[in-house]
């Protein structure tokens, strides 16, 4: 499809550039969720072109307070790759971010695959080898984050890159609804939520995107980072932002992951 490719060429070279767009839903008002869905797959085939290995799949839009910030009422998907996953401090200037914004989340690393259609919560737990606290750094390739569904879809849900804490938790043992996230921004206070911000429990969350991505006959494999979705609001990020999110389960501290900006 010609628009596919266009659009997936467009913003393939907005990244590399580290430039933006003005929005696909307002040049090309025809293109629905699944043509989105064909941009992100072709915008992610130029990135595997150049080297990208594609290590797991983001969640995006799932949580009432992120919904209500950027106006998209319906939960989406894009993939992560092992250029988008930071270990230390995030260059901004080498990640090409353009306008990041921090966002806390529950971070589920899969031991065995999930297919859909009929994956349940119970049946991710049983799936994963470790949970983990996690910074998510989504980023726009769209004009002033002007984005409807179809441009974060197509943009690879809105995704820069992303920072997983040290911690390894066992999910059988965690109230995985319950779980509070406290972030700070600068060493201040800035934000706090509970795993039940995402369809009610991450794990819920992680099993929609096995069924929504089953309908298409792909599955989470075994290895796959999932990021379930932020239990805050979006945070602006600049050069010299530290923040820090401590997560825990109402009597203990079970990790801690930070993300500075250089």
């Amino acid at each position: 499809m010609p628009a596919v490719e266009a659009h997936g060429a467009e913003l393939f070279a907005a990244l590399r550039e580290r430039r933006t767009l003005a929005p696909l839903s307002t040049r090309d008002p025809a293109l629905t969720v699944d043509d989105a869905y064909a941009i992100s797959l072709d915008f992610l085939a130029r990135r595997t072109a150049e080297g990208e290995r594609v290590v797991g799949k983001k969640i995006g839009v799932t949580s009432k307070a992120v919904q209500e910030m950027l106006g998209v009422h319906q939960p989406d998907f894009g993939f992560l790759t092992d250029w988008m996953q930071v270990e230390g401090d995030i260059d901004i200037d080498a990640k090409a971010l353009i306008a990041p914004r921090a966002e806390a989340e529950i971070a589920f690393i899969l031991k065995a695959p999930l297919k859909g259609p009929g994956v349940t919560a119970a049946d991710v737990v049983e799936a994963t080898d470790a949970v983990a606290p996690c910074f998510e750094i989504v980023d726009s390739r769209i004009d002033d984050w002007k984005i409807g569904i179809v441009d974060t879809i197509a943009d690879n849900a809105s995704c820069g890159v992303f920072v997983l804490g040290a911690a390894r938790l066992d999910p059988r043992g965690l109230d995985l609804p319950n779980l509070h996230v406290a972030v700070t921004k600068n060493g201040a206070p800035l934000s706090e939520g509970h795993g039940h911000a995402v369809q009610g429990d991450p794990a819920q969350a992680v099993a929609w995107l096995a069924n929504t991505l089953g309908a298409h006959g792909v599955t989470l494999d075994a290895g796959d980072i999932i990021l379930s979705g932020s239990l805050v609001p979006l945070a602006p990020a600049v050069k010299g932002d530290s923040f820090e999110m401590i997560l825990g389960d109402g009597r203990r501290t079970l990790g801690r992951c930070a993300a500075r900006f250089v």
